[in-house]
């Protein structure tokens, strides 16, 4: 018994002991002069989170936020003997309020502070996408094809090489309509079989019904600030903003005004990019 109080007696002081030089090597860190400044350069490489935006059962993207990772960058200086500015570590924050957290609204749009846009071409009949793409690739262009199940069904490979090519697929489902069990049967092509992340729904209006289904899903519903049927070019320059969602139906007299209208987008300095990109915080 009295070994056995012994070997207690050792394990204790050996863990106050750690304990001790934990608390001795932390307090000397702070003490440092390479922490010290890595400290007083903290605020200043700072950038804040962001929250999204949600307002009314819609919802936009934060942004991320960025600060130093003190304990990396201080563990790399002290490799190098002092503090190096170039040497500094940063960390991402996360915004408090995130769209990913509220698939439950309606996505209108990108984070309102970039000056991005993303183009939606809803692919629903014989339509000329090979001239469409075509179109895309010229401008080094990476678009969103929003497809329903007739067009999916008989367009799988198509399909995988728009994805492999850095388009995003959206889901129309049967004729629009998210109750459809064609819905969840594209979702699983799309995802599973085209390794696509995410998935999105669409609607040019507030559905609930449609909006809880593609939630459910853990799609994004995505509701356009800009649809556009005709007269491509005017309705760009009326209605353009940071973070447009612009929908097109690719027929043949808007295919002909699609590369003046890329061109109008760009001249204004907006960039184009997918909505994986766009709504990413």
């Amino acid at each position: 018994m009295t070994r056995f109080f012994q070997t207690v007696g050792i394990l204790a002081l050996i863990c106050v002991s750690f304990f001790v030089t934990e608390k001795t090597v932390q307090v000397v860190k702070e003490y440092d002069d390479v922490m010290i400044a890595i400290k007083q350069k903290k605020e200043s490489y700072e950038i804040k989170a962001v929250d999204a935006t949600v307002k009314d059962n819609t919802v936009r993207p934060g942004k991320k936020g960025k600060t130093i990772d003190v304990n990396k960058s201080y563990s790399k200086m002290k490799q190098y003997g002092k503090f190096n500015e170039s040497l500094l570590e940063f960390k991402e924050t996360k915004p408090e309020v995130s769209i990913v957290d509220h698939k439950d609204a309606y996505v209108i749009g990108g984070n309102a502070s970039d000056q991005k846009i993303s183009l939606v071409f809803l692919i629903e009949k014989d339509d000329d996408y090979e001239s469409l793409l075509t179109i895309l690739e010229d401008k080094d262009i990476k678009g969103n094809f929003f497809v329903n199940s007739e067009w999916l069904e008989n367009h799988n490979e198509l399909m995988l090489e728009w994805i492999k090519k850095g388009h995003n697929i959206g889901n129309l489902s049967e004729n629009r309509d998210y109750n459809s069990a064609s819905f969840p049967w594209m979702n699983t092509i799309i995802e599973k079989i085209g390794h696509q992340k995410t998935g999105y729904c669409y609607l040019e209006s507030p559905n609930e019904d449609s909006l809880k289904l593609c939630s459910y899903a853990s799609n994004y519903t995505i509701m356009p600030s800009i649809v556009i049927k005709q007269n491509l070019t005017k309705e760009v320059k009326d209605s353009i903003a940071n973070g447009g969602i612009i929908s097109i139906t690719p027929s043949s007299s808007v295919l002909k005004e699609l590369p003046v209208m890329i061109q109008t987008i760009l001249s204004k300095g907006y960039q184009i990019v997918p909505l994986n990109e766009l709504l990413t915080e």
